[in-house]
């Protein structure tokens, strides 16, 4: 009985101790592939990042023209004042 246990526990942590070899080898390879995504950006994140600083320079150009539409009616209301 004992002979028996003994060879079912060595069949079960051999298949343990293969897939940890399997995992201590591949791990500095997923590790590198995450630091490349990491540090590189994917076509949509650039399409995102793009999208993103276009919106915000819209948005100042507006800001900007609004400011400036506004300047130009008060120094047309101050002429008509002056009158």
């Amino acid at each position: 009985m004992r002979i028996l246990i003994s060879a079912m526990l060595a069949l079960s942590l051999s298949g343990c101790l293969a897939r940890t070899a399997i995992d201590v080898v591949s791990l500095p390879v997923h590790a590198a592939g995450k630091a490349v995504d990491w540090t590189t950006t994917s076509q949509a994140e650039s399409d995102r990042n793009r999208g993103r600083m276009m919106r915000k320079e819209e948005a100042r150009i507006r800001k900007e023209q609004r400011k400036e539409a506004r300047e130009r009616a008060r120094e047309e209301r101050d002429e008509r004042r002056d009158r």
